[in-house]
């Protein structure tokens, strides 16, 4: 199923939907199409992957989850040790628990099963390990969602709204 990435007035991400509320969404003058993928819904429509409210939405902000598979999107599904891409990844408190550390974006992140080991009860500097980059809140829930969307070679008319976000 298409989806179709929804943009604020301002070109902001504002929401996913599907093609079928997105032509909706045309058809009535809502929104105007500012990206498709080449593929035509009739000889004269292409299909929409990206459409913009022409009236401007006010949403309150909106807090991500911290949950396991948050952390690994968020990480990329990479060991912020090594580097290892792979599918026994744990989660690591850069400041153990033991000592202090809370479950918090700032202080978690996926590692792999031999750098948690090699990590211990130690911070990373006392292990003499080194963070990738720094764990950190993710900032906007919709630019966190959408980047799911962004896998492979589908959706790429999005990314030049999202990146930037």
């Amino acid at each position: 199923m298409a989806k179709v990435l929804v943009l604020n007035a301002s070109y902001e991400p504002l929401n996913i939907t599907t093609w079928q509320r997105a032509v909706v969404l045309l058809i009535k003058g809502k929104a105007e199409q500012i990206e498709h993928n080449g593929k035509m819904l009739y000889p004269d429509f292409p299909l929409p992957t990206v459409i913009r409210l022409l009236h401007y939405i006010n949403l309150p902000y909106k807090d991500i989850p911290l949950t396991r598979r948050n952390i690994l999107h968020r990480d990329g599904h990479t060991c912020q040790y090594c580097g290892y891409t792979g599918e026994d990844l744990t989660l690591d408190h850069v400041l153990p628990r033991s000592r202090g550390g809370e479950d918090t974006w700032e202080n978690v992140v996926t590692a792999c099963v031999r750098c948690n080991v090699k990590k211990g009860n130690r911070t990373p500097q006392e292990a003499g390990m080194q963070l990738r980059k720094p764990p950190r809140r993710p900032h906007s829930s919709l630019y966190f969602e959408v980047t799911k969307y962004l896998r492979g070679d589908s959706n790429q008319e999005w990314k030049k709204y999202i990146i930037g976000s």
